[in-house]
């Protein structure tokens, strides 16, 4: 590493703090921070957050991805900055659209330096990604660090690193009988607490088919953990459907005596399924509500009301309650704001906490100067066990391997309450809970 006879402001937030190093402590070399690639000026690092907000199907859905972004670069420039730099976000709204994804992306490429907490169900294409040009003028491509990646391009892209990984097992990818992963370790607790006849109905968000797979995919995992819940019939639903279109499939609840429920898509189609289930007469204390992060919103219970009494959600991060447990979860909170934490938002947020992982890396083996993609690129690659000072389950980011920690919350009262594993601030990691299977679901 460079000796250096500059001192630049750096931001090191050790983890027994409750944080990840953002830069590297304050350091001297040879020259002060300079421009050095497309987003990088001597003052500024620039990111996009490339995200769903503004459209007429779910308006503001990803709005929390686009919170969280800008959380974290106000915790990075509370503290100092990355790399004696000020961090810049810039967001681009997809809007739902594929044709505004894909000049969200462009404009990202020649403006930021790259993309952090992307949240657009319509990047299809990651063409203009893969072959950004830097500033040296190579096709480097724009680190993407996503939430939210439905299509299997976007997902398997050398490019692409989240720290929710992606469903599929990208060397897989071009087999008949795909390999898929998911965290099902709910399941096991399911078992315990409710009998190993565990059976009921599947409903797929309807509206995109990659967004239909990636749900057959993760339910799919829930019917063979541990000894399964079995599926009685399958629905593929729109997210906009009425209340009303939910009462056939609550009938069809009551018709095979089941005891289990997961619907796919966003919470607002949870509430609806919630709700005509109360009107139908489907109150069954003992009956499984199943959802994973996306319910992990207030609007599930501001909207849900009593009708989401007993709502099981399941995270790969600790519950925002827990902040006091948790210095990461504290700052997300305060720097981001309570009320617009969300389970997307909070992802987000660890995903900027990766970008400053990985950029003090390039600062303590290159200096305040080495900060480019390419060294971005390299550093993310190295990433294995990231856990976010433990404000998310501990993730191998660069060989994209989904968590086996989760942690299990229920509606009570009005409130997410933990119910396993007990112990607060903590995470079920049972090498059991990542499960993986062959499916078919990419067809020719």
């Amino acid at each position: 590493m460079r000796k250096i006879r500059w001192v630049t402001l750096a931001v090191t937030v050790a983890i027994a703090t409750g944080g990840i190093a953002a830069v590297a402590s304050a350091q001297s070399g040879a020259a002060k921070p300079a421009a050095t690639e497309v987003g990088v000026t001597d003052k500024e690092i620039r990111v996009a957050v490339v995200a769903d907000v503004e459209n007429q199907f779910a308006p503001g859905i990803f709005q929390g991805s686009v919170n969280g972004v800008k959380g974290w670069a106000k915790f990075v420039n509370a503290n100092g900055g990355l790399a004696g730099r000020k961090v810049v976000v810039d967001f681009i709204d997809s809007k739902l659209s594929t044709d505004d994804s894909r000049n969200a992306v462009i404009k990202a490429c020649s403006e930021d330096f790259a993309l952090v907490g992307t949240s657009a169900v319509f990047l299809n294409n990651v063409d203009d990604i893969e072959a950004c040009v830097d500033k040296a003028g190579a096709a480097t491509g724009i680190p993407d660090m996503t939430v939210v990646a439905t299509e299997i391009a976007q997902q398997c892209s050398p490019t692409t690193y989240a720290v929710n990984a992606p469903q599929i097992i990208c060397s897989t990818k071009d087999r008949h009988r795909q390999t898929y992963q998911a965290n099902a370790g709910r399941a096991f607790y399911y078992e315990q607490k409710y009998g190993k006849k565990l059976h009921g109905g599947y409903i797929l968000s309807g509206d995109l088919k990659s967004a239909e797979n990636s749900n057959r995919a993760s339910m799919t995992q829930m019917q063979h953990a541990g000894s399964g819940i079995k599926q009685d019939f399958e629905v593929v639903q729109s997210a906009s459907a009425p209340q009303s279109a939910y009462a056939p499939i609550v009938q069809q609840l009551k018709d095979h005596s089941s005891n289990y429920a997961q619907e796919g898509s966003v919470a607002a189609t949870t509430v609806a399924l919630r709700k005509e289930a109360k009107l139908e007469g489907l109150n069954d204390p003992n009956f499984i509500w199943d959802c994973t992060l996306q319910c992990y919103d207030r609007k599930l219970i501001e909207q849900g009301g009593a009708d989401v009494e007993g709502q099981y959600v399941s995270t790969l991060f600790l519950p925002f309650e827990e902040a006091k447990y948790n210095k990461t979860l504290a700052n997300y909170l305060k720097y981001t704001g309570k009320d617009k934490a969300d389970g997307f938002g909070i992802q987000a947020y660890a995903s900027g906490l990766v970008v400053s992982q990985a950029i003090d890396q390039i600062v303590k083996a290159d200096g305040v100067n080495g900060v480019t993609r390419r060294a971005l690129f390299d550093q993310l690659a190295t990433i294995k066990d990231f856990d976010a000072g433990g404000m998310i389950g501990t993730t191998n980011i660069a060989d994209r391997e989904t968590s086996r920690c989760y942690v299990l919350t229920q509606v009570k009262n009005g409130k997410f309450v933990r119910v396993t594993p007990t112990k607060k601030g903590t995470f079920d990691c049972e090498p059991r809970n990542r499960v993986l299977i062959k499916l078919d679901l990419i067809k020719d």
